[in-house]
């Protein structure tokens, strides 16, 4: 049969000795095993396609090719060297540069938190408006990291970092100079202050990420992700003994401008920018070049491993944003009502330790859980592809009864409320890392800035933008209800933090959902890297066919079949 196919203009594929497929067509036409372009491959979009290549086709790994078909071949220290152009020991030296801007970002963060009561004293403001410090500097790094997400993906990231963290060190060193009437000035000073970790929090991991590939990725995530709790840590360390020290509480937030700019010198002097994905491509795949906004939008919202590991990160931010901001409150509360501490009094400096002794438990529990959780993970995939949304869905859902255990025994023991409190951060640290390598494995390299940005957008939004506030709003709600009293503060906070378990639980469900998809999701997008799966756009209702000794792409309905 020989005439002009009226077909629909949608995407098809030829493959040389193969059937041409055509959607909504029943009979296929045979196309000879002629040369054909490249471009012809049965490939699609990476992240954004419901239509894979054809199984069984030589080439293609895993259930998308033939059964014996292995992953791509990881390249060695020589090999990594010659695509980065940095030495093992330089791109080391990057990764620790990296961890100490984190861990002074964290660090920032949590020294509010050490030295919250006083705050509250200083500015004379209930638990709703000590959230709302939190809440706002939340809210802020949410909104601009999608800005720094879109930068990142197009612009030098190094320089991006350079100029956040420098402004950053700037407006946290003049929120020290607030005086107390104008508490809605330290809310504006902390809203600014999410401008440079916006501007770093979603570059750095893609730094990494193009620095190093599969397990030695895994392990230098890890020691970067091990700032986050250490950091946190050290923030209520140093927020309370810099008080004690100095006698005013102003002081703590001094410390971290000083040690910014040191940052951003290290940043400018050690860091360098490698190429984007190069590590993962095959020597002879052709470049990857960034998409238009919206098409890496609408490919990340078709991405369900993407979409439901960053619902259970959300979880774990509503959780440890909760415990971070009102942990040490709660536990000097718990003292106040065992008779082992006196209340806090207007006026007064509020004397306690359990900033300290929280800060000691987040920095161990952050080490010790976020190492297992890697290890775990690295181990069990050798066995289990699923391994990594497994062990943060059981890290997720373990830590959920201990964190409510610690609220119910604070009234009895508070030693059994810290031990409950150590085995609960413990299990939730574990999703650190492993939640950061899932989408950097998930996610093609030229959109992972942006996918970083709106995993912070989605992870803030409906977890520690609010969470602080929330817990704050729903104590005052409760306290107002009962007479007032030392043990009503302390019931009403206490009822108020039992909603961290609760979202633990339906953090660890999204992470299950992740563990259905996580195999298929991961090998479109090493494909997409590798060259074999491309772009479907409006020219892909072309096909190429051999021309005067050339391959010319032609529309499908001009085929004569």
């Amino acid at each position: 049969m020989t005439g002009r196919a009226r077909v629909p203009s949608q995407p098809c594929s030829v493959l040389p000795g193969k059937r041409l497929r055509v959607p909504g067509l029943p009979s296929l036409a045979w196309v000879p095993p002629i040369l054909l372009s490249p471009a012809t491959s049965p490939r699609s979009q990476a992240d954004d396609t419901d239509d894979g290549p054809v199984p069984g086709t030589p080439g293609l790994p895993g259930a998308l090719g033939n059964s014996k078909s292995e992953d791509p071949e990881v390249p060695d220290r020589e090999g990594l060297q010659r695509i980065t152009g940095l030495s093992p020991g330089h791109s080391a030296l990057i990764v620790a540069v990296l961890c100490y801007i984190n861990l002074l970002n964290y660090m920032d963060r949590f020294t509010v938190a050490g030295v919250l009561p006083d705050i509250e004293q200083f500015f004379d403001i209930g638990d709703s408006s000590s959230g709302l410090i939190q809440t706002v500097f939340i809210s802020s790094y949410m909104v601009l990291a999608p800005v720094f997400g879109y930068l990142g993906d197009r612009y030098n990231r190094k320089y991006l970092m350079c100029g956040g963290i420098a402004f950053w060190s700037l407006v946290t060193l003049g929120s020290s100079f607030i005086p107390r009437e104008r508490f809605w000035l330290l809310l504006l000073t902390r809203g600014l202050v999410g401008v440079g970790e916006a501007s770093y929090s979603t570059i750095a991991p893609t730094l990494i990420a193009d620095l190093f590939v599969a397990d030695q990725r895994s392990r230098m995530l890890s020691v970067f992700y091990f700032a986050i709790p250490v950091g946190s840590g050290l923030g209520y360390i140093a927020g309370s003994k810099v008080k004690d020290v100095a006698g005013d509480w102003h002081w703590a937030l001094r410390v971290t401008p000083g040690l910014g700019v040191v940052a951003v010198l290290l940043l400018f002097l050690v860091v360098r920018e490698p190429p984007r994905g190069a590590v993962e491509r095959h020597s002879d795949s052709p470049p990857l070049n960034p998409t238009s906004w919206w098409a890496d939008l609408r490919a990340l919202a078709r991405n369900p491993s993407f979409i439901l590991s960053s619902l259970g990160f959300t979880a774990v931010a509503f959780v440890t944003g909760s415990l971070a901001l009102w942990a040490p409150a709660f536990l000097l509360r718990s003292r106040v009502v065992l008779g082992e501490t006196p209340p806090c009094l207007p006026g007064d400096s509020c004397s306690s330790s359990d900033s300290l002794i929280f800060g000691l438990i987040t920095c161990l529990t952050g080490v010790l859980g976020v190492g297992l959780g890697v290890e775990i993970s690295r181990r069990l995939r050798r066995s289990n592809p699923r391994a990594d949304p497994l062990v943060c869905a059981a890290g997720l859902l373990g830590s959920a009864p201990f964190l409510f255990l610690s609220l119910a025994c604070a009234r009895g023991s508070i030693v059994a409320t810290y031990i409950f409190i150590f085995i609960g951060e413990t299990l939730l640290s574990m999703n650190w890392a492993i939640v950061a390598d899932i989408l950097l494995y998930v996610v093609i390299p030229t959109r992972r800035s942006t996918a970083e940005a709106f995993q912070i957008v989605l992870s803030h939004l409906l977890g520690d933008a609010g969470s602080p506030y929330l817990i704050g709003l729903i104590s005052d709600r409760l306290r107002r209800s009962w007479p007032p009293s030392f043990l009503s503060e302390f019931r009403a906070l206490q009822f108020s933090l039992m909603l961290c378990a609760f979202v633990g639980a339906l953090g660890g469900a999204a992470f299950l959902g992740t563990a259905i998809f996580i195999e298929g999701d991961r090998r479109r997008a090493q494909l997409h890297v590798q060259g074999l799966l491309r772009e479907a756009g409006p020219a892909d209702d072309r096909i190429v066919v051999p021309q005067r000794g050339r391959s010319t792409r032609v529309p499908v309905s001009s085929v004569l079949i």
